[in-house]
């Protein structure tokens, strides 16, 4: 049997990190992943989308990641049913995590999703200003009149 599931969204808050009684690491967290097509009145869709991430992973997600980061998990899909306080069964989906990457650059979680190096002012180099030390770099610019040679 296969159980596999790849989804790619931003994190809802801040993943929340336990342990468990014998200090195994679990983070959880949801990730909000816009479905590909829209609904009748041409709005995107969002599904909210649980996942558990155990040990290093989940140290790594709870350590590196915070809400609004874009992040791609690859896990397994399981459903788990359980029962609430006024003693109604219930079910939930959520994925469990084995792989989890960062699908947006550091400067583009820092900028509202933005990176902030792609809109870099491009055809006059005085209007850039770049500061080498946080990666940002002047854009090389194709000009033959301009080489030495």
């Amino acid at each position: 049997m296969l159980n596999h599931i790849v989804i790619m969204g931003r994190m809802v808050r801040d993943p929340e990190l336990r342990r468990t009684g014998s200090g195994v690491a679990v983070a959880s967290f949801t990730l909000a992943v816009d479905r590909d097509f829209t609904s009748k009145g041409n709005e995107k869709e969002t599904d909210f989308i649980d996942c558990v991430a155990w040990r290093a992973t989940g140290e790594f997600v709870s350590k590196y990641f915070t809400k609004g980061r874009m992040a791609c998990v690859s896990g397994s899909l399981q459903l788990r049913d359980w029962t609430d306080k006024d003693g109604n069964k219930r079910r939930s989906a959520e994925v469990i995590a084995e792989h989890v990457y960062f699908a947006d650059s550091k400067n583009a979680a820092e900028n509202g999703g933005r990176d902030a190096t792609a809109a870099a002012p491009v055809g006059n180099p005085a209007a850039f200003v770049g500061n080498p030390a946080a990666g940002n770099f002047a854009p090389i610019y194709d000009d033959d009149d301009r080489l030495p040679f």
